[in-house]
C-alpha cells in the first residue's frame, strides 16, 4: 500500500487494542490504538482517520455517545462498531446514527479486513434474501457482472446478521422465507438501516399477497413476481440508485 489506510483503534481493553492494532499493522495498515471514547474524540481532532475501529461497551463514554462526538466534527469518517455483548439496542443505535457496520467479538481477522477495504468501495450495496439457491446465484452473476456489490442471505436471521455488520442500499427480499416471512425480515431490517430501499418478490403471490399488500404499506419499494426477468430486474436497480442519489 503506497498510502497506507490510517485506523484507530478505540476499545479500554488495553491488551485487545494492541493486539488488534499490531495484526492490522502486519497487513499492511497504519494504526494507532486508544482506550477511551474521550481519547478518540482527541485523537480525531489531531489526525484525519480513513476508519474507526470502536468497542460499543466502554465505561464513562461508550461507543455510541464517542461515535456521536466524532462525526460532529469529521462526517465522513468511517466507523465500524464492535462488541463481545448482546447490546440490540445500542448497536442499532450506533447504525443509525452513521456507523458502517457492526462486528461481533472475537473478531474475525478476515472478515474485519474484508470490511475495512469495503470501505473504500463507492458503488451499491445489494443485498438478495432468498432460500432459493438458483436465486441467489442468478442475483449474484447478473449484479456483479454489472459492477454492483452483491451479498446474499437465505434466511431473515442471516439478512439481518449482515446489515448489522454493513450498510446495505438495496434490499431484494422473498416474502416466503424459513422462519420469518419477508414483511418480518423487512421491519427488522428498517429498524437498523431506515434509509435501505426494498423490493419485495414472490413465486406465490395469492399466498403471500397479505403480506405484500402490508409491505408496500410499510414502505417497500416496489414487488416483482416470479420467475425474475433480470433486464427488468437492472432498470429497476437503476431506478432506485437515481432515486437514493437524488437523497444523498
Amino acid at each position: 500500500m503506497t498510502d497506507k489506510t490510517k485506523i484507530l483503534i478505540v476499545d479500554d481493553d488495553i491488551s485487545f487494542a494492541e493486539g488488534l492494532a499490531d495484526v492490522l499493522t502486519e497487513k499492511g495498515y497504519e494504526t494507532i490504538a486508544v482506550n477511551s471514547g474521550k481519547d478518540a474524540v482527541e485523537k480525531t481532532g489531531e489526525i484525519s482517520f480513513d476508519v474507526i475501529l470502536m468497542d460499543i461497551k466502554m465505561p464513562v463514554m461508550n461507543g455510541v455517545e464517542t461515535l456521536k462526538q466524532i462525526k460532529k466534527t469529521s462526517a465522513k469518517t468511517v466507523v465500524i462498531m464492535m462488541t463481545a455483548f448482546s447490546v440490540e439496542d445500542s448497536a442499532k443505535e450506533a447504525l443509525q446514527n452513521g456507523a458502517f457496520g457492526c462486528l461481533s467479538k472475537p473478531v474475525d481477522i478476515d472478515k474485519l479486513v474484508e470490511q475495512i477495504e469495503l470501505t473504500k468501495e463507492k458503488g451499491i450495496l445489494i443485498l438478495v434474501i432468498d432460500d432459493d439457491p438458483g436465486t441467489r446465484e442468478t442475483f449474484k452473476d447478473v449484479l456483479e457482472a454489472k459492477g454492483y456489490i452483491v451479498s446474499t442471505a437465505a434466511t431473515g436471521e442471516e439478512a439481518i446478521n449482515l446489515v448489522r455488520e454493513r450498510p446495505h442500499h438495496i434490499l431484494f427480499i422473498d416474502m416466503k422465507l424459513p422462519n420469518m416471512n419477508g414483511l418480518e425480515v423487512y421491519l427488522a431490517i428498517k429498524e437498523i438501516n431506515p434509509k435501505a430501499m426494498a423490493v419485495a418478490m414472490s413465486g406465490y403471490y395469492e399466498e403471500m399477497k397479505t403480506f405484500i399488500s402490508w409491505a408496500l404499506k410499510k414502505g417497500i419499494y416496489t414487488y416483482l413476481n416470479k420467475p425474475l426477468d433480470m433486464d427488468k430486474v437492472l432498470e429497476l436497480i437503476e431506478e432506485i440508485i437515481r432515486k437514493i442519489k437524488r437523497e444523498w
